[in-house]
């Protein structure tokens, strides 16, 4: 029987070969965990859909941060849960708020966690959508005076980068002069530039309370049928001035990561999301998979497709796997 020269099943043999070969390395480097932060003291609770993620208010945030830089993860993400909603979400700029609380706790005791703070308005909103509204429509050009002044109490309390993830038209432009205008230029902007109206948010919004109203989130967010489109879009943000780009979810859009990242000379982040996550760990507590290499493959395949970095709930099961 004939054999050719190259047998690729050589550098399968043992872990050891294989590990020589690999192609695509995640690391605790590229890793970027989100933490819920809300007023009040003592509290931690569980966000049902999601296991093992929870509400923190800052004082019990603090022992989560406290595990996080133990495991060595670079950064985290926070995302804030008002203690009233108004129409304007005046709690997303107000100093006394929970994430800038946050902000400040945590730099102070951890300075050289990397802190990104998501910039939106939903969670903050009584009607849930992510702008100022003009009677049921959001208005664009209204909210982006709101994102710049969120950023920028963001900024002022620490926050080393902060995340438009609104998908407002400009505002990417509207925060970095807000910063720079305000002496934060080196604050650095991660724009959620190509975040599509997908379906695998529902846990995000049970964990911060934040499902419109009203109407969906179609008009501003992006078709999950587009392609181009995404890459206008991070053409637009890096243009405004984003120093990062975000895709947003990951696992249905490996493809508009790897277009990215092709196409521009910006770092890129993904977000693996709250739908992604809950639907792993539901399979796995069931038995239906194994959760741990189901987590790390799907890690994995969003670096091979082109991300620097992943902001996801699996980041301190990973590290502890990665160590």
């Amino acid at each position: 029987m004939y054999f050719p020269v190259y047998r690729p099943r050589r550098f399968r043999r043992t872990e050891n070969l294989r590990r020589m070969v690999r192609e695509t390395r995640v690391s605790i480097d590229q890793l970027v965990y989100p933490l819920f932060v809300m007023p009040g003291s003592g509290l931690k609770n569980p966000v049902p859909s999601m296991p093992g993620v929870f509400q923190f208010s800052v004082d019990r945030l603090m022992d989560e941060v406290r595990e996080v830089s133990r495991l060595k993860i670079p950064g985290v993400i926070l995302f804030g849960i008002p203690s009233e909603k108004d129409e304007r979400g005046s709690e997303a700029y107000a100093d006394d708020a929970a994430v800038q609380q946050a902000v400040r706790a945590i730099k102070d005791a951890f300075p050289d966690l990397v802190v990104m703070t998501d910039v939106c308005l939903c969670e903050y909103t009584s009607h849930g959508h992510c702008g100022l509204l003009d009677g049921t429509e959001v208005h664009n050009d209204s909210t982006l005076e709101v994102l710049a002044e969120v950023a920028l109490s963001h900024a002022r309390a620490g926050a080393d980068l902060v995340a438009p993830s609104d998908m407002m038209d400009g505002r990417v432009a509207a925060i970095r002069d807000a910063l720079d205008e305000n002496g934060f230029d080196q604050t650095g902007v991660v724009a959620y530039s190509a975040k599509y109206c997908s379906a695998f948010y529902g846990p995000f919004r049970e964990a911060v309370d934040s499902a419109p109203q009203f109407g969906d989130r179609r008009s501003y967010q992006m078709d999950v049928c587009n392609a181009r489109e995404a890459l206008r879009e991070v053409e637009l943000d890096i243009e405004e001035g984003a120093d990062m780009v975000m895709v947003k979810p990951a696992l249905s859009y490996l493809d508009i990561i790897r277009k990215v990242k092709d196409e521009y000379d910006r770092p890129v982040a993904a977000y693996n999301v709250s739908g992604e996550y809950a639907m792993v760990k539901a399979a796995g507590a069931k038995g239906w998979i194994d959760e741990e290499r189901v987590m790390m493959e799907i890690l994995v395949s969003i670096v091979r497709a082109g991300a620097d970095l992943i902001i996801t709930y699996f980041a301190k099961d990973a590290a502890r796997l990665l160590q």
